[in-house]
């Protein structure tokens, strides 16, 4: 039972993240190096986001967005193994963060034509010691990997802003203590993530000559993150889980050179972002078990960004477990409310006046994933 909330419970998370604050898209859990023995597993889902607006400022009020979020695939690999009675290796690929924003084109909506891509992907090299009374302490590298586009498009303002930036590779770390009572199937593991500093190598391009083609650097720090994961027995069969996730995204910021020179930040968030989950497992089978989970993660207020507008989330997600021989096959499927937003209008109509640009009202997310594991 206990394996079913360190492969189920990290599905669902990963199936609930297109809306998760600021650019998540996996919640980075390290259950996999709790399994039993040797185990490997691989993992995909996909995340059908539908995020959508209204303007309201001046001469644009009434032009809707449209959908400008694409949906995602994302794939994980896990792999450990026990070098001895004590000490486990273990390997993980993932794919933390991400965007894809995508404003139709040919709208009344001022950001028609605009959009924006942004790819991570993480390799992570870790080792778990046990020791006596049930602690164990674990920690590893993160080598992550990011590369972008953006193209920012305000006909009104006669802005067309292009950047491309390429690949990026810096290294961060993982460090993480947990407690287990097996009696009882209890579990606590606290596990901090550390902030990750990439420094981009870009082309920036304002058309009509402002800016063509100009080679410039800028930092973005991806951010730290803490995360309390527990469970526990509370009858014959049935297990109680939750954790509490804080995530540093005050820290967030990408500012380009010449566009944060002549314009401000394309991206950045004003608050940290603290997720909240609640679920239940049961067993109903030896072979079949079922779990739900409920997310939730506070509103901030506030402007959002243009490029990401939505503010706080709840999900609700299903997902059930079937055992194979060594082999375990893990379906899971989340529905995601997400919370309200309101965008500020470029200071080019405003004359450097904070006003609001548009309502984003009634989004939602569905996501869906499967999950094989395999025990040797």
């Amino acid at each position: 039972m206990k394996r079913t909330i360190s492969a189920t419970a990290a599905l669902l998370a990963t199936t609930a993240a297109a809306s998760a604050g600021g650019i998540e898209r996996a919640n980075q859990s390290v259950a996999f190096l709790f399994e039993q023995g040797s185990y490997a597993e691989f993992s995909i889902s996909r995340v059908s986001p539908d995020v959508s607006g209204t303007a309201t400022f001046g001469p644009f009020a009434g032009a809707q967005s449209g959908d400008m979020t694409g949906g995602y695939t994302s794939l994980g690999f896990a792999y450990k193994t026990d070098l001895n009675d004590r000490l486990s290796l273990g390997i993980q690929f993932e794919q933390p963060y991400g965007a894809d924003v995508d404003y139709a084109p040919g709208t009344a909506y001022p950001y028609s034509g605009s959009n924006a891509d942004l790819d991570t992907s993480e390799v992570k090299l870790l080792l778990k010691y046990k020791m006596d009374g049930g602690f164990s302490v674990y920690g590893g590298l993160r080598m992550q990997n990011v590369d972008g586009n953006v193209n920012v498009v305000v006909p009104a303002a006669s802005l067309n802003y292009n950047l491309v930036a390429p690949n990026q590779t810096k290294l961060g770390y993982l460090v993480g203590v947990a407690y287990e009572k097996p009696e009882i199937a209890m579990r606590i593991a606290l596990t901090y993530n550390s902030a990750i500093t990439q420094e981009f190598q870009v082309t920036e391009d304002f058309s009509g000559g402002l800016a063509p083609g100009v080679p410039t650097s800028f930092e973005t720090e991806f951010p730290q993150s803490l995360t309390l994961e527990a469970q526990t027995g509370i009858a014959e069969g049935t297990l109680l889980l939750g954790s509490v996730r804080w995530v540093n995204w005050s820290a967030f910021d990408i500012t380009p050179t010449l566009y944060g020179g002549a314009i401000g930040s394309l991206v950045d968030y004003e608050d940290d972002v603290i997720t909240y989950t609640l679920g239940i497992a049961r067993r109903f089978t030896d072979d079949f078990a079922g779990i739900a989970t409920i997310s939730y993660e506070n509103a901030n207020g506030g402007f959002a960004g243009n490029l990401g507008p939505t503010d706080g989330r709840t999900s609700i997600g299903l997902a059930g477990r079937y055992t194979v021989g060594k082999a375990t096959i893990t379906g899971g499927i989340n529905y995601s409310w997400i919370g309200d937003a309101q965008t500020q209008a470029p200071a080019a109509f405003t004359g450097g006046a904070v006003a609001p640009l548009a309502d984003f009202e009634d989004n939602t997310a569905l996501g869906v994933g499967i999950r094989v594991g395999y025990n040797f």
